[in-house]
């Protein structure tokens, strides 16, 4: 996970954003092909905006694509979109399980606003986490529990 964490740091919100649409979307298809209209109804964009993206995806190595064709994350693309949603996946426990925000509108957002952002002080965030945690027995032993699930 450290290579992809790695990468992560170095592909700017709005690429992540737009893989994490692409890969979102083609879960949803039986072989994986997303178009361009899907995108921009997904991610609520113009289609030059998806146009131009895809184009840095595309040199980025993070899909296939040719315009006017589907597009299909590369293995590269999917493995980072796929860190992306795990990273999702425990932030929206931590609102909502953590923090019991009941709001699913609010928890998403929320998520969505720190996952993209979260891995330039992911050590320091960690430590710091680990710190408040073992100041709580109760919330160290959820947390150990959750960790003894997986």
């Amino acid at each position: 996970m450290e290579t992809v964490d790695n990468e992560l740091k170095k592909i700017p919100e709005s690429q992540q954003k737009y893989l994490d649409a692409i890969y979102l979307i083609s879960k949803t298809k039986k072989a994986g092909w997303v178009s361009n209209k899907e995108i921009k109804e997904f991610l609520k964009v113009q289609p030059s905006s998806v146009t131009n993206m895809l184009r840095q995806l595309k040199e980025g190595g993070f899909i296939s694509w040719t315009p006017r064709k589907g597009i299909r994350l590369t293995k590269e693309g999917k493995k980072v979109a796929t860190r992306l949603e795990q990273i999702d996946s425990l932030l929206r426990d931590f609102f909502s399980m953590i923090l019991k925000i009941k709001d699913e509108e609010l928890v998403t957002s929320l998520s969505c606003a720190v996952e993209h952002h979260i891995f330039e002080q992911k050590d320091e965030v960690y430590q710091n986490l680990k710190k408040f945690v073992g100041k709580r027995e109760d919330l160290l032993k959820f947390l150990e529990e959750l960790d003894d699930s997986e």
